[in-house]
């Protein structure tokens, strides 16, 4: 089938703009073809732009041969341009469809779709992944990515209203940040450097001059496990702020969390009804239990764990199971912190640290952080790593680092809870894992 050339044709009206009030008007839609359907002497077309649905209605005897044989050549996934009049009629979708008079077929779909866009038993997420645009027309994806699109919105509204600068910091970097081996390794003209855990090291140096900074970016860990909640590049939103501690951070976090459910409530009603879902916004405060605390709870439980140990998968279902809805751990042992949080003075063993939990799945991690040269080089020998590669970093201390606190919250995370979906994959537009590269 010949396809035509855009040209000079423009869209002049969405499937929202259409209605009764433009009965009679000329429009040109355009979008991509989600039915085609004959009764009797009249062809019903819908097409699907990135509003909605426009129904394009053909009938023998008033439409011209060329653009009946036109309409019935086409096959579902084909782009076209119509242009047209309005008619209103109140069984069509926004109560009005058009009467084409001129077409332009601009792509057409030649291969029978793997699995139906709209209805019908689906494959598996993986098969759906591995032609993710097209699983993309769906209705639910739409929505989620809606909904992740006003969270985005909202958070860096809440962020900026309350004084934080947004800021972009190197996704390359010479040394590891977080510790570990879970790095990827980039070859940087003739040297090693590594794709970044995170911006924690940039963030804190940039309290020095702008105090209150942010930044959504992606994030990459090169951990082997292949979970529903894990990812090898996710996108995180981080915080960081000047004169302040773990405690303060933790007030500006369970706001933003609140703030944004809130929006996404407001705002995308639409969206929440096609995932069948209701979002119930959080009270404040949240509530704050001591990694202590969390430890004597489990044992309580019969739950075999002793104090130090990290909270594992299967402790962390049993805590969710107790605590559903969202609260903090805090002041978790020092050393299974990373060498930048900061511990207490008084308890050493113990750090201004948390965790924000809604059940149990970690939503974020943060707290105060060292602003001490002495200290910070003193937490890295402890964790095995060479305050030599940490030196640019460090050398920064001598010039007045301010205290500090700050976090990082799972954008990923974080919608799963908005959209209640189990796996961090569905709300992921083209998500790595271990065994996951393309598309």
């Amino acid at each position: 089938m010949k396809v035509d050339e855009l040209g000079d044709w423009r869209r002049t009206h969405t499937s929202t703009d259409l209605g009764p009030k433009l009965d009679g008007k000329d429009v040109t839609v355009m979008g991509w073809i989600s039915s085609i359907r004959k009764q009797g002497k009249i062809i019903f077309v819908l097409i699907h732009d990135i509003k909605g649905d426009i129904q394009v209605t053909a009938i023998t005897g008033k439409t011209s041969e060329k653009m009946l044989t036109k309409l019935q050549s086409l096959s579902l996934h084909s782009v076209i341009a119509i242009k047209g009049k309005v008619k209103s009629i109140s069984k069509a979708p926004q109560g009005a469809e058009i009467i084409p008079e001129e077409i332009k077929i601009l792509n057409t779909s030649e291969i029978k779709p793997p699995f139906s866009i709209f209805g019908g038993e689906l494959p598996g997420i993986d098969k759906r992944l591995d032609m993710r645009s097209l699983e993309l027309r769906r209705p639910k994806p739409q929505a989620i990515f809606r909904i992740r699109h006003t969270t985005l919105v909202s958070v860096r509204e809440f962020l900026s209203n309350n004084g934080y600068l947004e800021v972009q910091t190197p996704k390359i970097i010479a040394s590891a940040t977080e510790g570990g081996a879970s790095l990827f390794p980039v070859l940087y003209y003739d040297k090693e450097a590594f794709l970044a855990q995170s911006p924690q090291l940039y963030k804190e140096q940039l309290t020095m001059c702008f105090e209150k900074v942010f930044e959504i970016g992606p994030i990459f860990r090169a951990e082997p496990s292949r979970t529903l909640r894990h990812l090898a590049e996710i996108v995180s939103i981080d915080l960081e702020e000047a004169y302040v501690s773990y405690e303060d951070v933790t007030k500006t976090l369970e706001k933003l969390v609140q703030h944004t459910m809130k929006t996404v409530a407001d705002k995308c009603e639409e969206e929440t009804k096609e995932l069948g879902i209701t979002i119930t916004v959080p009270k404040l405060p949240f509530k704050r239990y001591t990694y202590t605390e969390i430890i004597n709870v489990l044992q309580e439980t019969g739950f075999k764990i002793n104090w130090g140990a990290d909270l594992s998968t299967s402790a962390l279902k049993k805590i969710g199971e107790i605590y559903p809805d969202f609260y903090f751990i805090n002041d978790w042992p020092t050393a299974s912190k990373p060498f930048y949080i900061k511990p207490k003075s008084d308890k050493p063993e113990i750090s201004e640290s948390f965790d924000l939990m809604a059940g149990s799945l970690e939503l974020s991690s943060g707290g105060t952080r060292v602003s001490s040269k002495h200290l910070l080089t003193d937490r890295l020998k402890d964790q095995g790593l060479k305050p030599k590669l940490f030196e640019k970093h460090l050398d920064l201390f001598d010039h007045g680092m301010p205290p500090h606190a700050g976090f990082g919250l799972g954008m990923d995370r974080l919608m799963m809870i908005l959209t209640q979906e189990e796996n961090i994959r569905e709300v992921t537009l083209f998500p790595r894992d271990r065994l996951r590269l393309t598309p």
